[in-house]
């Protein structure tokens, strides 16, 4: 249990390492800063977390129980709210803002957000289904094929992996590298692609599963 940080996906670039000279794919997110708009603790809510806010917006785009929300900790308007579990969350002071130096070069991390959304997709582009002959005469070119049993059961099982909506689900890129952090200008540099295109939201942590 840790805390991490909100940002937002800029887009990707090249860097190139000193020593070696090798070029280095990095996304570009620009985090923070995230001021602590609540803190839990077991006594009043059960259990013990964070909650930290990102993307400042005028008081007329939020309802007034969020701004109530807000106000308690005499915090901006924001749009965003995510909450971190933590073991002690009595080191963090309402109203502190989390920058990107929480975060060093080397650091490994997990990055989450929702992917690019891709509209209605068939069976070939969502699942990888393999086609039909392309032959002349044959009618299953891009069709799904038998869904199941005819009368036992008689129907088609839920979860069977057919044509719908690709892309849009919530996914985490585990283990990336941090590269550099850039605390004046609130960017950080991760080594590798991350999900969405630019503008996403993304909420980047301490990496839970370091292996070898």
């Amino acid at each position: 249990m840790s805390v991490g940080i909100i940002g937002t996906k800029l887009g990707m670039t090249q860097i190139f390492d000193k020593e070696t000279g090798i070029a280095i794919p990095v996304t570009v997110i620009h985090a923070g800063p995230c001021p602590i708009t609540q803190i839990k603790t077991p006594e009043t809510d059960g259990y013990s977390s964070i909650q930290i806010g990102y993307g400042e917006v005028k008081e007329k785009a939020l309802n007034k129980p969020l701004l109530g929300h807000l106000k308690k900790s005499e915090s901006i308007p924001l749009k965003n709210l995510k909450e971190y579990r933590l073991d002690n969350p009595e080191q963090y002071q309402l109203g502190d803002a989390l920058k990107v130096d929480i975060f060093q070069p080397g650091d490994i991390v997990d990055v989450a957000g929702k992917t690019i959304g891709r509209g209605f997709a068939g069976y070939q582009k969502r699942h990888n289904f393999k086609r039909g002959s392309m032959t002349h005469g044959s009618k299953n070119h891009r069709l799904p094929g038998s869904t199941g049993a005819g009368t036992t059961p008689g129907r088609v099982y839920p979860g069977k992996r057919m044509a719908g909506r690709y892309g849009g689900t919530q996914v985490t890129i585990r283990k990336l590298t941090v590269v550099q952090v850039d605390p004046e200008r609130n960017l950080i540099l991760i080594k590798g692609a991350v999900p969405g295109k630019p503008g996403n939201l993304l909420s980047i942590t301490p990496a839970k599963k370091v292996g070898k």
